[in-house]
């Protein structure tokens, strides 16, 4: 997801470093005619906007062309001794770049691949299911009893029959596909504990769309509530279990995010039909309105902060040089810097800008994962630390700046310049609602049961300031949607940190999330435990096993295990008790 083409060559031995190419930028330096450059450790190519310097890899890293597909490892000491071999190869990179257009966006500089990790068992292959739901839970006249097409995905690739346990997830705000190839220890615990797996999407999203194209019209989208969520959940589990023939099989149910959220009150509201949940970064306290407006976007910072105070300082500085340029209407300068699509002329586009630019940091550090992933677009591993290290590349902090956000907004290398108003879409979320269908549903959902009044100040982060304030959501709800917010509606329905009579719930959280500290931090009783992952982003312990896991995850999923094998065991002897 970056938003500027760095093409890599390695040179071959005895050169052991690595030659970077950046163009879409501005000139960093002209070398002298037939000036030496055995020791120069970078190029620039006049009238191209491209730029080449060099940087010294580890020496576990080998330096010939095989590694081309894998990230190599940078270290800040340029090569000192490049040999004029390895200068025309740079020579050849740049000339094969040419044919490609020069100005406007760069495009991405890594390829992104699959991390193949430690696997337990094969791949699952989930089969794609509709189940007939009902529209309207809890009015009988409304509706008339109308029902809508609700998309689901089932393995029974490891099921023991009538008696091995129900793994559901409770699907959040996107297309079910996504969640369920990104949940990999659902599927590797199904293979130990003989489970059923289940991955239904939430109403409203992907497929499950209950009026089709017209589902975003107001009346139709008042049936968007977590409450209908949660019974369509409750109605699906208690049917497929009479059709499956598993009446007497326990129900554990699993999500990360909202989906984790709703995995909590399911719980709470339907104990009845799930005998546990594992929540996974569920942030139910601040998105109850429990909570410091600053603290998302201070966690956020946090993350890079913890790489280096001076990448805060960079990111910081680049938004306060934004800021100027903004206060002197220097609109051209804007555009070129940050190679946008259109020029910006007004207050309005400069907090379009500012939100897209906060949204790329926020991305990184929810995703900041030890390997590369395909969750939202294409990331690195490590995103957070490739950032810094962008971000710390050169004197030129708007360009760095673009190169940065470049990670989130380029990621296939197929743009050219930055549309504002196209890949970010601001709401009432201001952390990202993303874009398309789904992020009208997440946006209506935000300005009624869900509060992400967050905002940023410059002072405790290291964003423009940014206010959202509960007055600032009522009016752009009331504008977009018709609709008034209900603050606290959803501590009311959910118990808030009142949940000292619940069980059975896990809540984890990995502390390089900036939603962590949103949700329980602390275990609150024996059957409601709090499992803190060092090193851990938004919901790693859903992800499957991987060869780059820190030892923190590891424990925690084996931590988890053993937990909901053991409400499977104790749901079975109540089955047993029953007449």
């Amino acid at each position: 997801m970056q938003m500027g083409r760095i093409h890599r060559h390695r040179c071959a031995p005895p050169c052991c470093c690595e030659v970077v190419c950046l163009y879409g930028g501005k000139q960093r330096r002209h070398p002298a005619p037939n000036s030496d450059v055995n020791r120069s450790s970078s190029l620039t190519f006049p009238q191209t906007g491209i730029s080449c310097f060099s940087r010294s890899r580890e020496r576990s890293t080998s330096c010939d062309k095989s590694h081309d597909k894998a990230p190599a490892v940078l270290m800040e000491t340029p090569c000192r001794h490049m040999s004029n071999m390895c200068w025309f190869a740079v020579v050849l990179t740049v000339l094969s770049l040419f044919p490609q257009k020069q100005e406007g966006l760069p495009k991405t500089h890594f390829q992104s691949r699959r991390h193949q990790g430690f696997k337990t068992h094969d791949e699952p292959q989930f089969t794609e299911k509709s189940f007939t739901q009902m529209l309207d839970h809890f009015n009988f006249n409304s509706m008339g009893n109308g029902t809508f097409s609700q998309r689901y995905l089932i393995t029974d690739k490891y099921w023991e029959k009538g008696h091995g346990p129900i793994f559901f997830y409770t699907g959040n705000e996107g297309d079910i596909w996504d969640f369920a190839q990104n949940s990999g220890f659902i599927t590797e615990l199904a293979a130990t504990q003989r489970a059923l797996v289940i991955f239904a999407e939430h109403r409203y999203y992907g497929k499950s769309l209950p009026f089709g194209e017209e589902s975003f019209n107001i009346p139709e989208v008042g049936l968007l509530t977590v409450e209908q969520a949660l019974a369509d959940y409750a109605v699906m589990i208690t049917e497929l279990k009479q059709r499956l023939e598993a009446t007497r099989c326990p129900v554990v149910v699993f999500g990360g995010s909202y989906g984790g959220m709703l995995s909590v009150y399911m719980r709470l509201r339907y104990p009845n039909v799930v005998a546990g949940a594992l929540a996974a970064s569920a942030p139910i306290l601040s998105t109850a309105g429990m909570g410091d407006a600053r603290q998302f976007f201070r966690d956020v910072t946090s993350d890079f902060e913890g790489h280096s105070s001076e990448c805060r300082a960079a990111v910081s500085g680049a938004f306060q040089r934004l800021q100027l340029l903004a206060e002197q209407q220097d609109y051209d300068r804007i555009r070129s810097d940050l190679a946008l699509c259109k020029r910006p002329s007004s207050d309005k586009d400069i907090r379009q800008l500012h939100g897209l630019l906060r949204n790329a940091f926020t991305l990184m550090a929810m995703l900041d994962y030890p390997y590369s992933t395909h969750f939202w677009g294409n990331l690195p591993a490590n995103p957070v630390k490739v950032a810094c290290d962008m971000m710390l590349s050169g004197s030129d902090l708007l360009v760095n700046l673009r190169h940065t956000a470049g990670m989130v907004y380029n990621s296939t290398g197929e743009l050219n310049c930055l549309d504002l108003y196209t890949l970010f879409v601001e709401c009432a979320d201001p952390t990202g609602c993303g874009l398309g269908l789904n992020s009208l549903a997440w946006d209506y959902q935000a300005c009624t049961e869900i509060e992400l009044c967050y905002e940023s100040n410059n002072v405790t982060d290291m964003f423009p300031l940014m206010r959202f304030t509960l007055a600032d959501r009522e009016t752009y709800c009331s504008k977009r949607w018709g609709v008034v917010p209900r603050p606290g509606w959803l501590r009311t329905q959910y118990w808030g940190n009142a949940l000292s009579t619940a069980s059975n719930i896990i809540f984890s959280n990995g502390d390089l999330d900036p939603w962590a500290n949103g949700g329980v931090r602390e275990s609150l009783s024996s059957s409601l435990i709090a499992i803190n992952i060092t090193g851990g982003a938004h919901h790693l312990d859903l992800r499957e096993s991987n060869a780059a896991d820190p030892e923190s995850v590891i424990n925690a999923r084996k931590t988890e295990a053993d937990l909901i094998a053991q409400w499977v065991k104790t749901e079975r002897m109540r089955f047993s008790n029953k007449v």
